[in-house]
């Protein structure tokens, strides 16, 4: 019976529902919330369902197969795009590798300054005040948050692709193109079932 509230209360929420969000509305603990999400995300994967319960963190919501995102794109198309540009993903990588990380720490990884960049990302909610640092000044920290993972796939920062050096990997990159083409290039992130992010995700990785 209770999972069954539980599936009810992820298809109506459509967004990611927290645990504790859960635990409130059925009056139980935030531990045995968690248990019966996870209970139903793994018989949602063990019978190979169109659906699966997708973790992000601590919070969970329906989502549809990869093998499965052509169909629903055809589907719904015209699809909703949201684009990043080269710089905003450069931005967006620093800010995931070495969070939490000051503007300042940023412009200097990338050797330009990146106010509008940052001013972005936080319209479209994928970065977020995190604090504020102790150094002079106490600058603005900056962090990704849980429509980050959303979109590119991930249920948690540790599912960030393994980088020993981001600001070289940022220089190496930045090497390789002309200066007046940097902030041109466009890279989609499809809104269609978090598989449509993989490829996203090796342009960042790469």
């Amino acid at each position: 019976m209770i999972k069954s509230a539980f599936e009810s209360m992820m298809f109506v929420w459509g967004e990611p529902l927290d645990v504790k969000t859960a635990a409130d509305v059925l009056d139980i603990s935030k531990e045995e919330a968690m248990e019966c999400f996870l209970e139903l995300k793994e018989e949602y994967e063990q019978e190979s369902r169109g659906i699966v319960v997708r973790q992000i963190n601590k919070s969970f919501q329906f989502s549809t197969k990869a093998e499965n995102a052509e169909y629903v794109e055809r589907l719904c198309t015209p699809v909703k795009v949201r684009r990043l540009s080269q710089s905003a993903l450069e931005v967006l990588a620093i800010v995931a590798y070495r969070q939490p990380v000051t503007k300042g720490e940023i412009d200097a990884i990338r050797g330009i300054k990146c106010d509008r960049v940052i001013e972005g990302l936080l319209r479209k909610n994928l970065v977020c005040e995190k604090g504020r640092s102790e150094a002079v000044g106490r600058p603005i920290l900056y962090g990704t948050t849980d429509d980050f993972l959303k979109n590119f796939g991930f249920t948690s920062l540790k599912d960030l692709p393994e980088i020993t050096d981001i600001e070289s990997v940022i220089n190496a990159e930045d090497a390789e193109e002309e200066p007046y083409e940097s902030d041109a290039r466009q890279i989609t992130m499809e809104e269609v079932g978090y598989g449509e992010t993989e490829d996203t995700v090796s342009e960042l990785r790469d």
